[in-house]
């Protein structure tokens, strides 16, 4: 296709969550859209994929939920407890998980458009489903979600991916993949005039005036994981796709984008020990160990270094899988003993999973190749200082440890019932937090805090967002949001339609 000219009203970069919902909202406004994937087809769908596929949005009841999902059964409606999770509690989340730093211009746009784009993304032709084997646990014969998240994708990121793309194709979206958009082309007059692309036959350059980034972050980028993030982190094994490597963040940087949000930060998880340096798609999120809030979790030294139960692990997770890389040989150990097993996650019963059982704690260290000494010292402390108590793991129990360092605020049980497991894990890497400066509506800004006219950003390369640490599931309702409104805008600039609501 060298030397080959065409012309699309829009190009999206990407096919994760975000570029799909930007390439069917510039479609659907009445754009032609061009979608290019530097991936091959058999690894679409970007770090979209590789999740769980429930997004945070604030609703008001359970009326808003049974629209999602209307053909919930009476059954169904009777043996579960929903919490309405409003506007006030998303954006209060955002502000203390972010440390106060998140910009509230785009977090308020986030909270606001997320329950019209989980409307729209049902219209797409997206299936709902309550969330029990993720978020809820059974409290006195109902089950009780907790953490400000209910619902999922049917099929997690895949069957989300999956059906999107299915519409795309339907609703006239071109998709190439295999073809890596090279360099960002401008007009004289500073706007976009094109963009250059490398396909199976050379490069080519295609004419457009809108175009949206929604490649990702740099977390698949070893050089710029340890010049961003620091010391070590090109040796985190990363979660999901291996093609996020910054290649839309720095087009953008090349022509004068301003670099925006947290760069020396990112979500990351506990993530199984042996799992391989990028995700495996047959296994997709399951390498993660997200129910160390009932348990505890220590090093090969058999101490403990973070509070297990300090928050709902929607609010921990992204923070503590990067403390593992902290750790001695960047491995840490989940310890569980009978009283709790029933309640762990899916993914500690996959057979790709790194564990060990013992009727005593010192066989469980030595199965692990922990500390002996260390890790009976560190049950026996643990054991004597947790308080009376109920222990209710869909609330914020109170039930905790005292006199002991670090403490454990919620769900503190003694570990005194075997056989004991203990699952090994280390840092995956999920996306970074460093991106482009973008507005509300998704136009990038330029150093000097001017539209570049004609390029949008959507998804993982948004930078402002999060800091330090993230609400659960928010990424993927950012990704959903701003693509949405990304794509219609683009759509609008690109045709000369007036500005006004996505389509």
């Amino acid at each position: 296709m060298e030397n080959v000219k065409e012309k699309f009203d829009v190009v999206v970069v990407g096919s994760g969550n975000a570029g799909l919902c930007a390439a069917l909202s510039a479609r659907a406004a009445g754009a032609s859209v061009l979608l290019v994937e530097k991936a091959p087809q058999e690894w679409r769908g970007g770090n979209s994929f590789f999740t769980g596929g429930i997004l945070r949005f604030a609703f008001r009841g359970l009326d808003d939920i049974k629209s999602l999902i209307p053909d919930l059964s009476e059954e169904e409606l009777h043996s579960i407890e929903v919490e309405p999770y409003t506007e006030d509690q998303f954006y209060n989340d955002m502000l203390r998980i972010t440390e106060y730093l998140t910009d509230a211009d785009l977090a308020l746009t986030l909270i606001r458009e997320s329950f019209p784009t989980m409307q729209w993304l049902r219209d797409q032709g997206v299936r709902w489903t309550l969330a029990f084997g993720r978020q809820a646990f059974r409290v006195r014969e109902k089950f009780r979600f907790w953490g400000g998240l209910v619902v999922e994708a049917v099929g997690a990121g895949a069957g989300l991916v999956g059906v999107l793309f299915e519409r795309a194709v339907k609703d006239g979206v071109e998709i190439r993949y295999g073809s890596k958009a090279t360099r960002l082309l401008m007009a004289s007059d500073g706007s976009i005039a094109g963009i250059e692309i490398r396909g199976a036959q050379g490069f080519y350059e295609v004419d457009t005036s809108a175009i949206v980034l929604a490649s990702g972050g740099f977390e698949a980028n070893a050089e710029w994981r340890c010049r961003y993030l620091g010391k070590d982190w090109e040796l985190a094994k990363v979660r999901g796709t291996p093609y996020n490597t910054g290649d839309g963040i720095k087009m953008a940087l090349d022509i004068g984008a301003q670099p925006f949000g947290h760069w020396s930060s990112c979500h990351a998880v506990a993530w199984d020990l042996n799992a391989p340096p990028h995700g495996d798609r047959k296994v997709g999120e399951l390498f993660q160990k997200h129910s160390y809030p009932l348990g505890i979790v220590v090093n090969i030294k058999g101490e403990r270094f973070l509070d297990e139960g300090a928050d709902f692990r929607n609010y921990t997770y992204a923070e503590y899988g990067r403390r593992i890389l902290t750790q001695p040989q960047r491995v840490a150990f989940q310890i569980f003993d009978s009283k709790v097993v029933g309640l762990l996650r899916e993914e500690y019963r996959i057979r790709e999973v790194t564990r060990a059982e013992a009727s005593t704690i010192e066989e469980l260290a030595k199965k692990l190749e922990i500390n002996v000494e260390g890790l009976v010292r560190t049950i026996r402390e643990f054991n004597a200082g947790v308080q009376p108590g109920e222990f209710n793991p869909a609330i914020l129990d109170g039930k905790r440890t005292k006199g002991v360092s670090p403490p454990k605020t919620n769900w503190a049980l003694p570990i005194d019932a075997p056989p004991f497991v203990g699952f090994a894990v280390t840092t995956g890497i999920t996306f970074t937090f460093g991106g482009l400066r973008i507005t509300p509506r998704g136009e990038v800004l330029d150093m000097e805090s001017r539209l570049i006219p004609g390029l949008y950003g959507a998804g993982e390369l948004v930078g402002g967002l999060f800091y330090y640490n993230y609400p659960g599931a928010s990424g993927l309702m950012a990704g959903a949001v701003f693509g949405r409104l990304s794509g219609a805008e683009a759509a609008r600039y690109a045709t000369l339609l007036p500005k006004g609501d996505p389509a």
